[in-house]
């Protein structure tokens, strides 16, 4: 019979990961202490260590980041609905003479 896979929570692994940081006990403490493996808290750490320079970006940058694509488009479709503007008014000077 297999074992079924445990899932933990976000706060959980925040948690433990900076028990880990803060170097108070060691990784065999904590892993006794909350029952997890130790090679699962050093990757853990690792995680936080790496993803915590995106606590401090401004949030503008990320958001400029994601709309850039969307700009590019709308910018071509102003771009082609000026092309169809031009066209109608010189089809419509045309029958108008």
């Amino acid at each position: 019979m297999s074992k079924k896979r445990r899932s933990f929570s976000a706060a959980f692994k925040a948690k433990i990961a900076l028990e880990a940081h803060r170097g108070l006990k060691t990784v065999g403490e904590l892993a006794k202490q909350h029952q997890v493996h130790p090679t699962q808290i050093v990757l853990w750490k690792k995680q936080l260590q790496q993803g915590i320079e995106g606590v401090f970006e401004r949030s503008s940058s990320k958001a400029e980041k994601s709309e850039e694509p969307l700009h590019a488009e709308l910018n071509e479709q102003i771009g082609k609905l000026k092309m169809q503007l031009e066209w109608l008014k010189k089809k419509v000077a045309e029958h108008g003479s």
